[in-house]
């Protein structure tokens, strides 16, 4: 018993000195309203890292995949290479896998292959400042329970640069790994089902991380989990599941990317704080398809965003979820969406500014009666505006007010929205307008609207 009141006196006493020597959130990424908080600051990077990966399994040659039989291991080149030096070996195809527990940097030129013939993780960094650039990895295993990858990072301060990964379960996946940079990689998964692929970049409880300019084909995701101030810019996805998804992951950067043809663009969970900017989604289309997305999240900002030709621009639920903070949306482009924003609670609590609604089959949806006066809606313009302008200021003589009419059939009843645009639908939403038989719902109303469509620079 004595022992056991040491143990948990010292885990205390540990804790306490890791929360006093706690550092803030980068000013880069932007403090949201929650940011002076207690635990805002709270910083375990320095914490002493513990292995939590189950150990990855071991594979003869013979059980290799014969393409790699002739190649020169890889491995020897990096045993041999001093501690701090650079590598640059010979242009050709090496054989996987590698480990590296040292700093060191290789430099491939983009004339160097590792090929660890479809069998585990093709490459493993267990050091800090370690620098890989310009090197092929291929030929990754296919085992989910193993997490079969590219490249596994269990360290700080590396660099990832200038390499392209094809034929791998997943890509990059950085575990318990802060302040590195992964830049100007191409990555592809194997040849598989959606469901079954691997994840492009994975972040696990790895902060202060820069992804950057980085292309991204015919993955699974790009996830952050529980995984801090890291910024995600200047990146391409195509044909993937969710671009990028969020969970318990909270004060993230999301800026300059472009994602097209993907089921989901950028989707927060549980988080708290950051944003998305002069971002551009497009073709999120499908049954789930949607631009943007938000489950119980809270104090993000979302600005200069071009969100076209999506099944759903904005999709919101429970969101913001803390008391007392905004989701706010200011100066974007909702054009050419089935719904430009869809809010599946009536929370309230979304700011609406200088955003441009035109295209869209219906701009905006608000679940929950009497729900439409609770988020905030200034300077926005709507192509459906019908007001004039005859003061000449730019804006709307008359509020721009949105109701939902026979158009309540199809939000309150899901199965139904198959049949929105079908001409029995229009036809009751017009008799409905013309003479009501039921009290419509306020879904919006804007004091201010904008006359003019804005101009603006495309992200």
């Amino acid at each position: 018993m004595q022992m056991w009141r040491t143990v948990v006196l010292g885990c205390v006493l540990g804790m306490n000195a890791l929360c006093a020597s706690a550092q803030g959130v980068s000013a880069e990424i932007g403090l949201g309203e929650t940011s002076g908080k207690l635990g805002a600051t709270a910083d375990l990077s320095n914490a002493p890292r513990v292995t939590i990966d189950r150990p990855k399994p071991t594979f003869m040659l013979s059980e290799r995949n014969k393409r790699v039989h002739g190649f020169k291991p890889f491995q020897d080149l990096v045993d041999a290479a001093p501690i701090g030096s650079v590598l640059r070996p010979p242009a050709g195809n090496y054989a996987g896998p590698v480990v590296l527990k040292k700093p060191l940097t290789i430099e491939g030129k983009g004339l160097v292959t590792i090929d660890a013939g479809d069998r585990g993780t093709v490459f493993i960094v267990q050091s800090n400042n370690v620098t890989l650039r310009g090197i092929h990895l291929t030929g990754s295993g296919s085992d989910h329970d193993t997490d079969d990858s590219a490249l596994d990072i269990r360290g700080h301060n590396n660099v990832i640069e200038n390499l392209v990964i094809d034929n791998c379960l997943f890509g990059i996946d950085l575990k318990q790994s802060n302040n590195n940079i992964l830049r100007g990689n191409k990555i592809k998964s194997k040849e598989v089902a959606l469901g079954v692929r691997g994840d492009a970049i994975r972040l696990w409880y790895s902060n202060n991380n820069l992804i950057e300019n980085n292309l991204i084909t015919d993955s699974r995701d790009t996830v952050a989990w529980y995984s801090h101030r890291n910024i995600f810019r200047g990146n391409e996805g195509h044909r993937s599941r969710y671009s990028l998804h969020f969970m318990f992951a909270n004060n993230n950067l999301v800026e300059n990317n472009r994602f097209f043809d993907n089921s989901v663009g950028i989707y927060f969970m549980y988080m708290e704080g950051g944003g998305a900017r002069n971002n551009l989604i497009s073709h999120a289309t499908g049954a789930s398809g949607m631009a943007l997305g938000f489950k119980e999240s809270s104090d993000i900002f979302i600005e200069n965003n071009d969100l076209i030709y999506n099944a759903v621009g904005v999709g919101s639920d429970l969101s913001p979820f803390q008391p007392n903070t905004k989701i706010r949306f200011k100066g974007n482009r909702f054009a050419y969406n089935g719904i430009g924003v869809q809010v599946t609670s009536d929370l309230g609590g979304n700011d609406f500014k200088d955003n441009t609604f035109e295209g869209n089959i219906t701009d905006f949806t608000q679940s929950g009666r009497g729900a439409g006066t609770r988020n905030t809606w200034s300077g926005n313009y709507f192509d459906s505006y019908q007001g004039f302008d005859k003061n000449k200021d730019g804006l709307g003589d008359t509020p721009y007010e949105q109701y939902a009419f026979a158009d309540q059939i199809w939000m309150e009843i899901p199965a139904a929205s198959f049949f929105k645009v079908s001409p029995v639908l229009e036809l009751l939403n017009f008799l409905e307008r013309l003479a009501p038989f039921s009290a419509p719902d306020l879904q919006l109303k804007d004091a201010k609207p904008r006359y003019l469509k804005p101009q603006r620079t495309t992200p």
